[in-house]
């Protein structure tokens, strides 16, 4: 597997192509990221008081261009999630692997934005489903992590179907911040 901030993979699931988010998908994002139903769901843990709530397209293509400045500064890579049918992007992934003094030290921490609609067990189970082959090698980790808050019920059993354990476990902020509500999980 290539170092992924020098080749960032396409990756197939049967309905979804994972492929690095890109300026054009701007549109079909800021149906993402102004879904009221949606972004109470992502994950903002330590990204400065973002709330991933966005309402205009300069807003969204903004925060593209910065995901692409982090990709190159190796801070994370961030793929949409495009499907296949539709040709729609219809959320993100990002992904980076954690080093920390914390319990989530070699830690791939994976945050997963969808479109209300598409928040669904089977969507999340085959999204998920098509990283985890892939974790260990392209972010050099032990063991993957995500948010699940508990108005998230269906993404939480997804979770568990995957193999993923709810910790007690909370991930320090780079400002000393506590996060909770994160689901665990071995790579193999």
């Amino acid at each position: 597997m290539p170092n992924v901030y020098e080749n960032c993979p396409d990756l197939q699931s049967q309905h979804f192509l994972l492929r690095q988010t890109i300026l054009t998908d701007a549109a079909d994002l800021l149906r993402v990221y102004s879904d009221s139903k949606a972004w109470p769901l992502f994950n903002s843990d330590n990204c400065g008081g973002d709330d991933f709530h966005y309402t205009d397209l300069a807003k969204m293509q903004a925060v593209i261009d910065y995901w692409g400045e982090e990709y190159q500064q190796q801070g994370f890579v961030r793929w949409s999630i495009v499907h296949t049918r539709t040709k729609a992007a219809v959320g993100t992934v990002e992904l980076f692997g954690r080093q920390a003094t914390d319990y989530f030290d070699d830690t791939a921490i994976l945050r997963l934005d969808l479109r209300s609609d598409y928040e669904q067990a089977d969507v999340i189970s085959e999204i998920i489903a098509t990283y985890l082959p892939y974790l260990k090698a392209l972010f050099k980790t032990s063991k993957v992590a995500t948010k699940a808050i508990p108005a998230a019920g269906i993404r939480r059993q997804a979770l568990h179907e995957l193999g993923f354990q709810p910790t007690a476990e909370v991930l320090l902020g780079h400002d000393g911040v506590a996060y909770s509500d994160y689901y665990v999980r071995a790579l193999k």
